[in-house]
């Protein structure tokens, strides 16, 4: 797969089929297949839902039927019908208690422009967006959830109701209401998405960069959940039966899920036009004032540190900070951040000695970075020359934080706990020693390129 982007363009970048190079393979993630269990899945659904007699008198029929069917199809026909059944009785919940009382969902904020003009309000709010604001990181925990105001995701189990959406991409998730109408998303199961997330957007978050609040919680507690609830759907969708079977999941059944991630959207109004979701990296290029152009330059040097190649324009996300709506939709207060962060560290997700070999620069004498040898050409991230001014913010963010800081950032992502506590990846140590590696190519070296004197950091931006 490799990327077609227009230098004019302002949406996301299309992806078109090529084949693949031969050493582009080890470092591109694995297309998705169909697990044996999404096949039996299918087919139980099909055997649960398709027939509009119970399944014990389907199967007494079949089974003697002789003069209609081979004895080999009648085993085979009860094989399945039993096989289906009990998968099914597996896949539904098993546990019952009485939920905490639930309010109404909360839907997401939407910045509300003029439909007419909802592209030009989108384009101006990303020109002049902020993408940092000044932090000090050596005041962060790096190994801590984020605050939680309302204490809904620091209790044991955390519970929320299940709400049905449909299933995107390929890691196991799924989107679910707190007590008090709060919409989170849920990331579940043997992931890497998990663990990167979690340390990915507590790092940008430390050192002043935008990025949604990912809390790594013990347990939750699901009501209205299957067992699988993201694959279920995603089965089900396929065969456009999805209501047949959620709906007969009782409200005070539950699924429980251990060590997951729980993500809190980014405090603000989505802005976004009628069909351009999120931003391209290339967009980072337009900005006003031309004062902005350190700080997104210092962002770009922090995709390039945590070998953010999956960054497709929906993974990034545009919001107004606005408490309200100004004349003609136009946002005072833009903020744009990197919305999902699970395919860093790698760039095979948490993979040690793929993010060692993932260098900073592509020339460092010329201050020139590029993703071209990450998956699909490094998506729409296009190559870039770093000003001195943005290399020396990030730089001097990264060297407030101390290496106890840098150890409770991969512990308290679970990085050794993925790793299954074995070998040199399973040493936060190790990837400690390798962060450190990558702050020193930043920070030390050659003098990038001066901008203009209009295009230093602003007091604003400071």
């Amino acid at each position: 797969m490799r990327p077609i982007c227009s230098a004019a363009a302002t949406t996301r970048c299309s992806i078109a089929p090529v084949v693949a190079r031969r050493e582009d393979r080890d470092l591109t993630t694995r297309e998705p297949v169909v697990e044996p269990f999404g096949l039996l899945l299918r087919f139980a659904m099909r055997a649960l839902l398709a027939h509009p007699v119970p399944q014990a008198t389907l199967a007494h029929a079949l089974l003697r039927s002789r003069g209609v069917i081979s004895a080999r199809s009648r085993v085979a026909f009860g094989t399945y019908l039993a096989a289906s059944t009990a998968f099914t009785v597996w896949l539904l919940p098993w546990h019952r208690e009485s939920p905490p009382t639930f309010q109404p969902p909360k839907g997401e904020r939407i910045w509300r422009a003029d439909p007419a003009q909802g592209s030009t309000v989108r384009d101006l709010a990303l020109s002049q967006a902020k993408v940092w604001r000044p932090i000090d990181p050596a005041t962060v925990d790096l190994g801590a959830n984020p605050a939680d105001p309302t204490g809904a995701l620091s209790v044991d189990p955390v519970r929320c109701r299940y709400l049905p959406a449909e299933a995107h991409g390929t890691t196991a998730k799924f989107t679910c209401a707190l007590p008090d109408g709060e919409v989170v998303k849920v990331k579940y199961g043997h992931t890497g998405e998990i663990h990167a997330e979690i340390a990915a957007s507590r790092l940008l978050t430390a050192l002043g960069f935008g990025a949604d609040r990912m809390y790594l919680v013990p347990r939750l507690r699901c009501y209205g959940c299957v067992r699988t609830p993201f694959y279920t759907a995603w089965a089900l969708d396929f065969i456009h039966a999805r209501d047949l079977l959620l709906r007969r999941v009782p409200d005070d059944e539950f699924a429980d899920f251990e060590w997951v991630a729980v993500e809190r959207r980014f405090e603000g109004a989505t802005i976004e036009a009628a069909d351009r979701e999120g931003w391209a990296f290339f967009e980072l290029d337009n900005v006003d004032p031309p004062s902005a152009r350190a700080t997104r330059d210092a962002l770009r040097l922090a995709a390039m540190l945590l070998a953010h190649w999956d960054n497709k324009a929906e993974n990034q996300r545009l919001v107004c900070e606005d408490s309200a709506s100004g004349a003609a939709g136009v946002c005072q207060h833009p903020f744009a951040l990197v919305h999902d962060l699970g395919a860093t560290f790698g760039p095979n997700k948490v993979d040690l000695e793929h993010w060692k070999s993932a260098p900073i620069w592509a020339d460092r004498q010329a201050c020139l970075v590029s993703m071209r040898p990450f998956p699909y050409d490094g998506g729409t991230f296009r190559d870039a020359t770093i000003s001195e001014a943005g290399r020396q913010l990030i730089a001097a963010q990264l060297a407030a934080l101390d290496d106890g800081q840098l150890d409770s950032l991969f512990s308290g992502a679970r990085f050794s706990e993925f790793h299954g506590g074995t070998g040199e990846s399973a040493d936060v140590h190790a990837w400690t020693r390798v962060l450190r590696s990558k702050i020193r190519d930043i920070a030390e070296g050659p003098a990038c390129p001066s901008l203009p004197p209009d295009q230093a950091i602003s007091s604003a931006d400071r």
